[in-house]
């Protein structure tokens, strides 16, 4: 495992999001999130005439379907055929793929999904980014937010690299997944096809088509806020 393995290029398809050219602005997919709303914004102002305004900042597309229930904040696009079901909370900086599933109960709050990513069932997504087809299981949370309120580093292998950033949530490569009640702590990052089973509590960097059966080495609990 090197640090080559934890940049964007590595981890997402980019073909598969409307933000390809804010990836490609920087080298690791966490240094992406104080952007994110501002590139939503940008986006905003270029796509095509099927995207219609629900509200201010806020654009669907005319094929994804949209619950009554559910709650967008700006700014938020939603793309083709994605589905934002019943009681989903889009807190604003949120980003949705073609083909997605945002599912009863989810919350999202400043993160990219990428084209096929599904979150079907009572998960807390903040401050992330979910490549292609990635999933989280029902009740998986990624948690943003250590208890001490100090800085998120990345730890990979034995180097920890410094986010700068309290608020960092998990960055799940394409097809990556994680098992329902799953706990993505702080900084996780699954490569490419990487799996976490079911209620465990994952840290630190898993390379690509590693399983996670385990829960990492205690450290300071994380909370979602």
């Amino acid at each position: 495992m090197t640090e080559k393995d934890l940049r964007s290029c590595a981890l997402f398809d980019l073909r598969h999001t409307l933000a390809a050219e804010l990836f490609l602005a920087f080298r690791y997919p966490w240094e992406i999130l104080p952007h994110i709303s501002k590139e939503i914004s940008y986006i905003s102002t270029t796509i095509e005439l099927n995207f219609i305004q629900l509200s201010e900042g806020v654009f669907v597309h005319r094929s994804a379907s949209i619950a009554s229930s559910a709650t967008l904040h700006a700014p938020c696009i939603i793309c083709a055929r994605a589905q934002v079901r019943c009681g989903a909370y889009l807190r604003g900086g949120v980003l949705v793929g073609e083909d997605c599933v945002v599912g009863n109960s989810v919350e999202l709050k400043n993160c990219i999904l990428f084209d096929g990513v599904q979150i079907p069932h009572l998960s807390y997504v903040g401050d992330s980014v979910l490549g292609y087809q990635a999933h989280l299981g029902a009740g998986a949370i990624v948690s943003n937010l250590r208890a001490d309120k100090s800085p998120v580093t990345i730890c990979c292998g034995g180097e920890r690299i410094a986010t700068g950033l309290k608020k960092c949530g998990a960055f799940l490569g394409d097809h990556a997944e994680a098992g329902c009640n799953a706990v993505l702590n702080p900084g996780v990052v699954l490569g490419r096809r990487a799996r976490v089973f079911p209620l465990v509590s994952a840290r630190g960097f898993h390379p690509a088509d590693r399983i996670v059966k385990d829960s990492s080495i205690a450290s300071p609990p994380a909370l979602s806020e």
